[in-house]
């Protein structure tokens, strides 16, 4: 049961594509202040399934969206993709990776897909029962 990788649309300060993989190994984040590492932890909480815009220090959970600068324009929606190594069938899914996908809309529509089929929150959270990793989990 590995992360292997970590994509980012739209979500707070990451208005273009983030992609992090995490090799073998211990991974870490590092870097200044305001570069972005507690936002990563947050999208990770997030598209596990965190409600509370407080827990993703923000007022209201449309913050989570990219909201634009002075040279670059607001985005309408953000997503967040976890893709989780699944060899050894780990989860209850028949597929070597699980792939968590959290969109969000301005609108407040909130989208949640496993392998790209759409789901609910519960079926998120069902797959990851058990197995230490959830939007209450820091470890992964």
């Amino acid at each position: 049961m590995r992360l292997k990788r970590l994509e980012a649309y739209g979500f707070k300060s990451f208005a273009d594509k983030l992609v992090l993989n995490f090799n073998e190994g211990v991974t870490c984040i590092v870097g200044p202040n305001g570069c972005g590492k507690s936002n990563i932890s947050d999208a990770i909480r997030w598209v596990l399934g965190e409600q509370s815009p407080k827990k993703l220090r923000g007022k209201n959970m449309q913050e989570v969206i990219f909201n634009g600068t002075e040279s670059r324009r607001a985005l309408g929606y953000c997503e967040v993709t976890l893709i989780f190594d699944n060899e050894e069938r780990t989860y209850d899914v028949d597929a070597d990776e699980v792939i968590i996908k959290r969109k969000l809309f301005r609108s407040g529509d909130s989208e949640y897909y496993i392998n790209n089929k759409q789901v609910r929150l519960l079926d998120v959270t069902d797959l990851f029962r058990d197995t230490g990793i959830g939007k209450d989990g820091y470890s992964v």
